[in-house]
């Protein structure tokens, strides 16, 4: 079992940063990906970004382009989510994921396995 717990989130103004974390523990072995999805109310889980175990391989949904980074510090088991520029449509409850292997579906909230319970991020205008 793995366990994934977030952690930075908060309240923030338009044009802002925050840098999220994401620790696993528990049976973690290496290659595994890692990727950040939010969900703000009504509104569907929608991929943010994801990571590969190497770092190589990056990619970010369209809207983060350019403003979030994601990285990752394998000797700790943590993943990170840089965000600049914040602005209030960027306010949901931020989850981190794992996945046992970075594919082409890294988009895709069924492609992973491991769910942390969440950290919320408010944007405020």
């Amino acid at each position: 079992q793995v366990q994934l717990v977030e952690s930075g989130g908060g309240l923030v103004q338009a044009g802002g940063s925050l840098r999220l974390s994401c620790a696993a523990s528990g049976r973690t072995s290496s290659g595994y990906a890692m990727g950040w999805f939010r969900q703000a109310p009504g509104k569907e889980r929608e991929f943010v970004a994801a990571i590969s175990w190497s770092g190589t391989f990056t990619n970010y949904a369209d809207s983060e382009k350019g403003r979030f980074t994601i990285s990752r510090d394998n000797a700790k088991n943590t993943v990170y989510l840089q965000m600049n520029s914040l602005k209030p449509e960027d306010t949901a409850v931020y989850y981190c994921a794992l996945s046992s292997y970075y594919s082409g579906h890294y988009y895709d909230p069924s492609a992973y396995t491991y769910w942390g319970q969440g950290t919320q991020v408010t944007v405020s205008s």
